[in-house]
């Protein structure tokens, strides 16, 4: 990913700042996914067609990563390894979640798409911290 894209997508050309904002952006999103499955998981579930119970406990893992990661935002200069781990967390997400859908999860079509649609999300949330880290490492 270019350089110009990134300073694009983040409006800044800081490097630092690039990360500090693709992490924030993840951490809004994980978060108010986690707090969403937490609030209402009886709706969400039958909307997506997916366990109550499961919804609640990854409402919990998503809010708490989530977290996590809002910290390390919040660092003047997250460290590389810590933004390497959420890199790899986000990673392994998006293949668990494919993984999931086809194994064992028995989703409604709206909760098919909505499984590969964060997948996707997730992946990308991936994809514009590494390049980020990256371009800060330089």
């Amino acid at each position: 990913m270019s350089q110009t894209l990134l300073a694009g997508l983040s409006r800044t050309t800081q490097p630092r700042s690039m990360v500090r904002r693709f992490l924030a952006l993840d951490a809004v999103v994980t978060g108010g996914n986690g707090l969403a499955y937490l609030v209402a998981s009886g709706p969400i579930g039958e909307f997506l067609g997916v366990d109550r119970g499961l919804l609640i406990e990854l409402g919990v893992f998503l809010t708490a990563f989530a977290a996590g990661v809002a910290w390390l935002a919040s660092r003047p200069q997250p460290p590389a390894l810590g933004v390497k781990a959420v890199v790899e967390a986000n990673l392994l997400w998006a293949a668990l979640s494919v993984v999931a859908l086809v194994a064992w999860l028995e989703p409604t079509t709206a909760g098919a798409v909505w499984t590969l649609m964060q997948a996707g999300t997730v992946a990308g949330f991936a994809l514009l911290q590494w390049s980020a880290l990256r371009a800060a490492t330089r």
